[in-house]
């Protein structure tokens, strides 16, 4: 992959004929920002050292870094859209919020005025544009953030996402990776194997309410990680030089697969889970089938992301 930080265009390296991921990211309109952005950090404003910006504050990892920077007494500052399920809990916890979005390049700068570090929890929803949010709005608020002096810049990645440009989101945090390398930030990439949040939602709650479950017949394990150890570990390395353009993979302790997740989650419920197994060939398949349409182009790519993780891979790292 190929990067400019300076230049007006970003140029990323092609996946091939009928790709998704990024080819030539449009974020020319992001030197509109910067200038807008050059202006605000000219302003004077003072900036505290525990003043942090979340983006992505909503989510599951994202509200878990907010309580935990509170609790430490930072200030924070998070990027909410207008939604009609506002973000209130975040305001009751004490933090302050600011609308923006990424897609628009130059509603950023703002955002930004008397902050000294960002934490990049955001992702694209599934009924957003991953292009639109994970790779040009990234590009969009890395350089605002250099160009107003932003002091750190935390972002959360994707294990192994280097090895499967083939998939559109992990090629897309590979290429947000090499950016933030080529800039002149001191940053911190941490890159996250699974949520044990997801486990709860997608298995936990399914088996104890007598709901079908959804397996695979692969042998693939994860090495999930509880959102509010992987917030703690991420102020601590907020607060380290040491981690200072740096890349560090976080993992559970041990990595399942997901039958035995399932054994765990019936042996806890004592109940009996009904699973219904789906075939990997049957995800192939459908996302084959998927790509020649362009309105389920976002659903194709979420199942190549589906497709690598049940691909008989640990998803793991040592922890030392």
């Amino acid at each position: 992959m190929q990067s400019s930080v300076s230049g007006q265009c970003v140029r990323v390296k092609s996946l091939g004929a009928g790709s998704r991921g990024p080819q030539l990211a449009p974020v020319c309109r992001a030197r509109r920002c910067r200038l807008q952005c050059t202006a605000a950090a000219g302003a004077g404003t003072p900036v505290a050292k525990n003043s942090i910006l979340v983006v992505g504050g909503t989510g599951t990892l994202g509200r878990q870094v907010v309580r935990k920077a509170l609790d430490e007494g930072y200030e924070v500052r998070c990027i909410v859209k207008p939604r009609m399920n506002p973000a209130d809990f975040l305001r009751d916890w004490g933090a302050t919020t600011v609308q923006a979005d990424l897609t628009d390049p130059t509603s950023l700068p703002a955002t930004l005025v008397g902050i000294s570090a960002i934490i990049d929890c955001a992702t694209a929803r599934p009924e957003e544009s991953t292009q639109r949010v994970d790779w040009e709005g990234k590009v969009a608020l890395i350089q605002c953030a250099q160009a107003m002096g932003i002091k750190r810049y935390m972002f959360m990645s994707i294990f192994n996402c280097d090895k499967h440009p083939e998939v559109p989101l992990m090629n897309i945090k590979a290429a947000t990776e090499e950016f933030l390398a080529a800039s002149a930030l001191e940053y911190t990439v941490l890159r996250l194997c699974g949520f044990h949040q997801a486990v709860i939602g997608n298995y936990a709650v399914p088996i104890i309410e007598d709901r079908k479950v959804w397996g695979t017949n692969d042998d693939s394990r994860t090495a999930y990680m509880d959102t509010q150890d992987i917030a703690r570990l991420a102020l601590a390395a907020l607060r380290n030089d040491a981690c200072s353009r740096r890349t560090l993979t976080l993992a559970g302790p041990a990595a399942y697969t997901t039958k035995e997740v399932i054994e765990k989650c019936e042996q806890l419920s004592d109940s009996r889970a009904q699973v219904s197994t789906v075939p990997t060939w049957l995800l192939k398949g459908t996302r084959g089938l998927l790509k020649g349409a362009d309105w389920a182009k976002d659903a194709a790519d979420r199942l190549a992301f589906a497709e690598v993780l049940a691909g008989n891979e640990a998803w793991t790292a040592p922890m030392e």
